[in-house]
């Protein structure tokens, strides 16, 4: 491939579908990583992404996707590891224990796997000590300001946000690492108008982000090379509230 590479999951929706868009815009051979097909995978086929078919809850079928990626490309300049499950914590404590260690897998398990099994194809992406390529891990907010209702959710998010650090040392210099933590960017179709209203009120600048918000800060970080091992919120001011 003479296009540069880039590794999106959870592609099929929402952020990672806007934010594969994005890259094929700007000439990179995307391949797009999804549990369920949808109609944004069909549309992101049509525009020439390579669509895999991926679920980040098992490990085995996370190790098939490396291994797909790995058959087709030898370089690999931009891996996004944006794919999430974000549920309230169970009140039952055994389903609790299930529960976590799902979200676990899937939200830092898996971009683990992702950024160890792709390392020597994002190492071998850097063409010039000028120009590392780029991993993001989107975590959250509640990283710093943790939900008590979604314990096991924001613990798993932490989590990532400590892997963002650990492999920034790791895969330097060839390679920066870092993490973007959204705030309200796009509330879900089930958001009540009072919730919405409720998240608003304690976001400083009193709106969502839209997709974009991030989209653009995910660009930002290709275009400047010197940037690793930030954590970087994209929140509207909601942390601060």
């Amino acid at each position: 491939m003479t296009a540069p590479v880039a590794v999106v999951t959870g592609a099929g929706r929402r952020l990672g579908f806007h934010t594969c868009q994005a890259l094929l815009e700007r000439g990179y051979q995307v391949f797009a990583l999804y549990r369920s097909t949808t109609d944004e995978v069909d549309e992101l086929a049509r525009l020439g992404a390579h669509t895999l078919s991926a679920d980040l809850a098992d490990p085995g079928s996370v190790e098939q996707a490396l291994d797909d990626i790995r058959n087709r490309t030898s370089q690999v300049h931009l891996l996004v590891n944006n794919a999430s499950e974000f549920t309230p914590d169970n009140r039952d404590h055994g389903a609790l224990t299930r529960q976590a260690a799902r979200l676990f897998q899937i939200n830092s398990t898996a971009p683990m796997m992702l950024m160890a099994g792709l390392a020597d194809c994002l190492r071998a992406g850097c063409t010039a000590p000028s120009k590392p390529t780029l991993v993001v891990n989107i975590t959250d907010i509640f990283v710093e300001k943790p939900n008590p209702k979604f314990a096991a959710y924001c613990a798993s998010k932490a989590a990532l946000s400590n892997l963002t650090l650990s492999y920034a040392r790791l895969l330097a210099p060839d390679v920066r690492v870092n993490a973007i933590m959204p705030g309200p960017i796009q509330f879900l179709p089930d958001h009540t108008e009072a919730e919405q209203a409720s998240v608003l009120s304690e976001t400083l600048l009193a709106r969502e982000g839209g997709f974009d918000s991030v989209v653009q800060q995910i660009i930002a970080l290709l275009d400047n090379y010197f940037i690793t091992g930030a954590l970087i919120p994209i929140d509207g001011g909601r942390r601060l509230a």
